[in-house]
């Protein structure tokens, strides 16, 4: 996302979307979820632009609020931004000290700054595609010596490129275009299909629009990314196209993109938000532009010559019917190569019986199961064809609109793992047909676009039974099923401690001191995080830091920026060029060959101690060749010479697992391992001779305890393994250690139970002082010499007298 300068005197926040809004800088915590908020405030400080390495850069400043009086510093109305990137030198050239910015799509994280500069507890952290910031300046004094400074600034790059005064665009009615020009349009669409490859190297999409000249233009996009395609979720919206060339084909006037194209698309619906949608580095929109949309919209509403848009929810759905279907993804399955399966719903139930889809639970991507309430209402979808290769790349949990998708009544078998089920009579089946015609296809919409706040609101609307609860479709783990054991299980606790004390209650441990051991009879109330992937963390014993493990978007990512260009690397002295072969997708298909750079020692002295270092490889290629390989060091070329990734992203690959390094106490190194007198190189070699700290994954959940007489809130930590049963590294990387914990968690506290379905637990609590956030010292507690111990399903015990 770009770096936005508005023009001088703007008011901050007049052209940040509408969705979202404004947080002030002292309730920023990691409590809040902050997709849709933003944090204003006036530039105080600018530190230097700091190169990590070549195209990524990193910059903190520091902003105030403006509103904030001298005394209520203890509120922390300023806060550090950290910006990563392209984002950080788009920042460092296009905002001054002094300006007010508007940030958006960021995190939170804990300031290690805090004691020193005494400002707010928290950073904000602002890297990747999500991350924008709006920039306001006042007009500069009238000072005639300022102007040549003026004229001497920098240039800003393209994406914080806008200058104080818009482009003044002209558009050119569709009526009135001739062949051989380059124009700028508007158009309202009557006809659309989404992105498909094309025979060379770009998708292709194709459109139909129209205007108050009643003409109907076809238009043809070819783009190498799927992202500057215009982003139409249906018929009747609006597109604005830039430099698009008109041409004669077939006896007509068409429209193709040329250089320089842009596209920005509207919904069409009188009233609706003046939303933009588009993928354009920047991009102007004055009033003009307003009240153009808004003269298109009431003329496509009055008119009749828009085809009606087959949308339907599953409650109207007709047999042999086509129809475009709103609705939330729940699960996924392959189900041969060229079919997957899609579990969606809309929170309506489809009246005909619906065709039932039998997978392994091991190939679901997503929940494994739902409860009767909620499988009444998920269909069954199956897509084809050249469909497939798209949804791969969908989330459970993804808004999707699918378009064209066909009602078949009769009985049918489903291919590949359903093929021996028996044929079903009389339901209803529901297939995306392979191809493009009639605009086929699947579209993932943005979670502010109105169908998809009205799906929300449908869905919210269900009885507390049919709701999707988090721990049916939050907690989903970072690894693919293996296997799934659906037991129900009562869980116990047995202390392993050797202190012989009475157990006291909740309201007596509180006014015990620190320093010392309890033991406690007590039940789980709830506990945090509810998405159970986000307990799995990364600790660094030697800073002490602890931080989140980085999901796949952020690895491949930079997996995807080091292979773009490797560029020319010459092997160490102790290494020598190879070449190794990538599985594919399929049994049988083509295999790509990679570079890699293998140690010679120790590829002499056996496969156990055999080391690659692998170069130009996506994240998803590097994971395939783990099931050949032992260990896989992924590295890129710097200066003509190798070197490791950046720590964000796994140092080393093990199978299933991996491995990161801290970033702040590492001093990476693509070197050779000393491997004398060592039979097997385990992660902790690797690590130390890479100058990698090793960081080891933990577990860290917050539990909040009740007894008759108190609640109180005590972490598990430290004894989290012995707790669980699992140790965090399993966790990681296998999904029997996570379903593991899954079903503890839901035994000790049964989602939308009763208190009394709760089992007592017998708890060894330790009690200590640590500082809070804000540096002030607060009484801890911590779960201690305790295990759950798994039996067979029984009645809760009795509570305690």
């Amino acid at each position: 996302m770009p770096v936005r300068v508005l023009s001088e005197g703007t008011v901050p926040g007049a052209h940040v979307p509408t969705h979202l809004t404004r947080i002030p800088i002292t309730l920023i915590s990691t409590s809040t979820d902050y997709a849709n908020k933003t944090v204003e405030g006036k530039v105080v400080r600018k530190g230097p632009l700091v190169s990590l390495a070549a195209d990524n850069f990193i910059l903190k400043a520091v902003i105030q609020e403006e509103d904030s009086q001298p005394n209520t510093s203890s509120q922390h109305p300023s806060i550090n931004v950290v910006l990563m990137g392209a984002l950080a030198n788009d920042f460092n050239v296009a905002v001054n000290q002094g300006d007010v910015v508007v940030a958006s799509g960021f995190t939170v994280g804990k300031s290690p700054t805090v004691h020193k500069d005494k400002l707010h507890t928290f950073n904000l952290l602002l890297s990747g595609d999500n991350a924008c910031i709006y920039v306001s300046r006042l007009p500069p004094p009238p000072d005639p010596r300022s102007l040549p400074a003026v004229k001497r600034s920098s240039p800003l790059s393209a994406e914080a490129s806008r200058t104080t005064k818009a482009p003044k665009y002209t558009y050119v009615r569709l009526g009135d275009l001739k062949a051989g020009s380059v124009v700028n349009v508007y158009g309202v669409v009557v006809f659309f299909k989404q992105p498909f490859k094309s025979r060379g190297t770009d998708f292709c999409s194709s459109l139909k629009i129209t205007d108050q000249s009643n003409q109907k233009i076809g238009c043809t996009i070819f783009c190498e990314k799927l992202e500057d395609h215009p982003k139409i979720f249906q018929i009747g919206d609006i597109v604005r196209m830039h430099r698009v060339k008109t041409q004669f084909f077939n006896d007509s006037i068409t429209l193709v993109n040329t250089f320089g194209f842009s596209v920005v698309t509207f919904d069409g619906v009188a009233g609706s938000a003046m939303d933009p949608r588009t993928s354009s580095r920047s991009f102007h929109l004055d009033q003009e532009d307003r009240q153009t949309v808004e003269e298109l919209r009431s003329w496509a509403a009055s008119q009749t010559i828009l085809p009606p848009v087959p949308s339907s929810p599953l409650s109207a759905v007709q047999p042999k019917a086509y129809f475009d279907l709103t609705c939330q993804l729940l699960a996924k399955a392959p189900i041969d190569t060229t079919c997957t399966l899609l579990k969606v719903w809309d929170g309506t139930r489809c009246p005909h019986t619906l065709l039932k889809v039998i997978v392994e639970p091991n190939a679901i991507e997503g929940p494994t199961s739902f409860s009767t309430e909620i499988e009444n209402l998920i269909a069954n979808v199956l897509v084809y064809d050249n469909h497939v290769e798209f949804a791969r790349q969908l989330k459970p949990g993804d808004f999707l609109r699918i378009y064209n998708l066909r009602a078949i009544p009769g009985s049918s078998k489903v291919p590949g793992l359903t093929s021996s089920q028996s044929e079903e009579v009389d339901h209803l089946a529901f297939h995306l047909h392979g191809g493009t015609a009639y605009g086929r296809g699947i579209r993932v919409l943005p979670e502010n676009s109105p169908d998809v706040l009205e799906l929300k609101r449908v869905i919210e609307a269900l009885p507390e039974d049919g709701e999707l609860n988090d721990s049916a479709m939050l907690e989903i783990w970072s690894t693919p099923p293996e296997s799934l054991d659906g037991e129900t299980v009562d869980c116990i606790t047995e202390r392993s401690c050797g202190h012989d004390i009475q157990s006291v209650t909740l309201s007596e441990l509180k006014q015990c001191d620190p320093g010392r051991v309890h033991h406690v009879r007590v039940q789980l109330r709830s506990y945090e995080p509810r998405r159970l992937h986000q307990a799995l963390k990364l600790y660094c014993s030697k800073c002490t830091s602890i931080q989140d493990v980085p999901d796949d978007e952020l690895v491949a990512s930079l997996f995807s920026e080091a292979s773009k260009d490797p560029g020319p690397c010459s092997p160490p002295p102790w290494a020598f060029s190879g070449w190794v072969d990538i599985p594919g997708d399929s049994p049988g298909s083509s295999k790509r060959a990679l570079s890699v750079h293998l140690s010679t020692q120790l590829m002499s002295e056996g496969k156990t101690k055999e080391l690659i270092f692998l170069m130009g490889s996506t994240l998803e290629e590097t994971c395939r060749l783990t099931s050949g390989y032992q260990n896989i060091v992924p590295v890129r070329a710097s200066g003509g010479h190798m070197a490791l990734l950046d720590l964000s992203a796994p140092f080393l690959f093990r199978g299933r697992k991996r491995y990161y390094g801290c970033r702040q106490c590492s001093e990476a190194a693509a070197r050779e391992p000393c491997a004398e007198g060592v039979e097997l190189i385990d992660e902790k070699i690797i690590a130390e001779a890479l100058g990698v700290q090793l960081l080891q994954f933990v577990l860290l959940m917050k539990l909040e305890l009740q007894d008759g007489t108190d609640t109180l809130e005590a972490f598990l930590w430290r004894d989290a393994e012995s707790f669980f049963r699992v140790s965090a590294e399993d966790v990681a990387a296998n999904q029997e250690a996570q379903n593991s914990i899954r079903q503890t968690m839901d035994s000790l506290c049964p989602a939308g139970g009763s208190t009394g379905e709760c089992p007592w637990l017998d708890l060894c609590l330790t009690v200590y002082r640590a500082e809070d956030d804000g540096g002030q010292n607060q009484t801890c507690y911590q779960i201690c010499h305790t295990t759950i111990t798994k039996t067979p399903s029984t009645q809760s015990d009795p509570a305690p007298a």
